[in-house]
């Protein structure tokens, strides 16, 4: 497989038991090694009591993103730590996309930065997320 077919068949079968992404209408709009990203519309449901989205929200979306892109690789791959600034709120109807970006991947360590905005481009968070890589894959390896 080439590691664009790699990071297509991690992502599909991560997909299948990802049923919070699922459930919050997530949509994976592009999957490459060590890049993801991924989109969904703010609800009602998920506004605060300020009328805006729920930061709880922006950040699932970010560590989604986050979770694809670090597992493009097919080792298994979790969060070690992640922080998020946001810098507007998200409104109810809006369009979120969230891109992440591999900015170092040595051993089973990696950080990634993922950025969120809404469908008018304006930059709504930034999360920063490092990964650790545990034991197993995602697909059968052949020896």
């Amino acid at each position: 497989m080439t590691p664009q077919e790699l990071a297509e068949a991690s992502a599909r079968a991560m997909w299948n038991d990802d049923s919070t992404s699922q459930r919050l209408d997530m949509v994976l709009e592009k999957i490459a090694p060590g890049a993801a990203t991924l989109s969904m519309t703010v609800t009602e449901a998920m506004s605060n009591g300020h009328g805006n989205c729920h930061g709880g929200y922006i950040f699932t979306l970010a560590d989604s993103t986050f979770a694809f892109a670090c597992n493009s690789y097919n080792q298994v791959t979790v969060a070690q730590h992640c922080s998020i600034t946001y810098l507007i709120p998200g409104r109810i109807g809006d369009r979120l996309t969230a891109t992440a970006t591999e900015v170092s991947r040595r051993g089973r360590s990696g950080i990634y930065d993922i950025r969120i905005t809404n469908q008018e481009g304006a930059h709504v968070a930034e999360f920063r997320g490092h990964s650790r890589t545990v034991k197993g894959t995602h697909l059968p390896v052949e020896s």
